[in-house]
């Protein structure tokens, strides 16, 4: 097979996966620019209420990723059903992945309220930070965070929605209402934050209270839309009768999204304590690692929306029982990826000098954050290749194996490294960062190896019907 045949696909393949890719990158793109002018005004009132900010952003985090992760296990099948054309799984995917949000979303609340200060004080190094800094900062987290625990039950809900649509092909609602929530977050941090046109000057409890208003916003939109659509979605006749889903499916999914869901929540913890050993550093570690990972996610937007298109083209395929077109895709998709975030990287290294300058904040954090802007441009297609492996795994409900490949790496490589780089050497920050950054390479190579060996291209949709048909016929 040549080069262009194995790597390049038609115009009539790039044209479906644009239709798909489009709106994603539209509604991550948008929400990751208001993402940053966010960080940005917030960011003008000075380092200690941006470092406030970003670690209870840290923490948070670690919740998002726990829904998300227990919404992929659902994904999987979600997206099979549909390629197979059984809505009636549709409805039960999501039944499941409401009870399972509402529930994770009461301990998260919770969490934050009986150790919200303790969590927070891990990010605090009281050797690189005067007592006053540590003081402000703490102050500036806890005034954040009593607002934003408003915000993550419309947010769970959101993402179980958004979630759905987007296995059954449908992601231009999730983007309309990303649209509208960032309208509202932006218009919000404006008037709040800083008081404008009369409104009370909140600074960063503006900047929660806005993000609370506008995901409420953006959940109104998506159950408006799917109601008054709901002849185009089948799935959502009869959804809220009841919340019972059959025992079955629920074992299946537990079995296939426990590892999902502990990938999730585990790597979100482990990647949260690499960033609190770059804190060691001081509060100009933590600002710079902020800017950075605030730009970064921008730029990024593209490389995570080829993952999740992989995941559910891929995952179509595969239900549908087309194996060999299944890895065809993802072949090209990802050669696709790797591509396109090679060229978005240089762009990165190109203008990492000048962002840091949108920010108020002293010369010494905009030098460190310009350099980890560089380290992160650089090793951008590496990062797009990876999540482009740990989708194609995930697609064929190989969870086991995406845990060890995405949350057990990061525990046994990633944060000994950081670890042991900050507590036994005086390496600046922006080198441990490097280090941790290459260390990727190693999972490119375990990725590849996966790959090329096939063993994730299963149905399992496919198997839990023959499952379910061996044992009728054993009665």
């Amino acid at each position: 097979m040549s080069f262009r045949k194995k790597f390049i696909g038609t115009r009539a393949f790039y044209a479906s996966v644009l239709a798909l890719l489009v709106p994603m990158i539209v509604q991550q793109g948008i929400t990751q620019f208001v993402n940053l002018l966010d960080n940005v005004m917030v960011g003008r009132l000075g380092t200690t209420p941006m470092s406030g900010v970003a670690i209870v952003n840290q923490i948070v985090f670690i919740f998002n990723l726990t829904i998300f992760g227990g919404l992929s296990g659902a994904s999987i099948f979600g997206a099979q059903f549909f390629g197979k054309g059984d809505q009636e799984g549709v409805r039960d995917t999501l039944r499941f992945r409401l009870v399972f949000s509402v529930a994770v979303t009461a301990l998260g609340i919770l969490v934050f309220l009986l150790f919200g200060r303790e969590l927070f004080s891990l990010y605090l190094n009281e050797e690189a930070s005067s007592p006053e800094e540590i003081a402000a900062t703490l102050g500036y987290a806890e005034e954040y965070i009593a607002i934003m625990l408003f915000g993550l039950l419309p947010f769970a809900i959101n993402q179980c929605f958004s979630s759905t649509l987007r296995d059954v092909g449908e992601t231009f609602s999730p983007m309309v209402a990303s649209v509208i929530a960032i309208c509202v977050n932006l218009t919000g941090n404006y008037l709040l934050i800083y008081g404008s046109f009369g409104f009370p000057r909140m600074g960063v409890a503006g900047a929660a209270l806005a993000t609370v208003i506008a995901r409420y916003a953006e959940m109104g939109y998506l159950l408006l839309r799917t109601y008054v659509h709901r002849r185009q979605f089948p799935f959502l006749r009869g959804l809220f009768r009841d919340f019972r889903v059959p025992l079955s499916l629920v074992k299946r999914i537990a079995v296939t999204g426990t590892p999902l869901l502990l990938n999730e929540t585990f790597w979100s913890i482990g990647t949260a304590m690499v960033n609190m050993c770059y804190s060691s550093r001081g509060l100009e570690a933590v600002a710079a690692t902020n800017i950075n990972s605030t730009v970064w996610n921008l730029f990024a937007i593209v490389m995570s929306a080829m993952g999740n298109a992989i995941g559910i083209l891929s995952g179509q395929l595969l239900g549908a029982g087309d194996i060999q077109g299944a890895k065809d895709t993802v072949r090209k998709l990802l050669f696709f990826s790797v591509t396109v975030n090679a060229l978005i990287g240089l762009l990165i290294v190109g203008v990492s000098p000048f962002i840091p300058y949108i920010y108020n904040t002293e010369a010494a954090v905009r030098q460190t954050a310009t350099h980890l802007l560089m380290i992160s441009g650089a090793f951008l297609p590496l990062s797009a290749y990876t999540q482009g492996t740990y989708f194609t795994i995930r697609s064929g409900g190989m969870t086991f194996i995406t845990f060890l490949f995405d949350c057990v790496y990061t525990w046994v490589v990633c944060l000994p490294i950081a670890f042991c780089l900050c507590t036994f050497t005086g390496l600046p920050v922006v080198w441990v960062f490097f280090c941790v950054s290459a260390a990727d390479i190693i999972k490119a190579v375990i990725g590849a190896v996966m790959l090329h060996s096939g063993i994730w291209a299963r149905n399992v949709v496919g198997e839990g019907e023959k499952d379910k048909k061996t044992q009728e016929a054993a009665v």
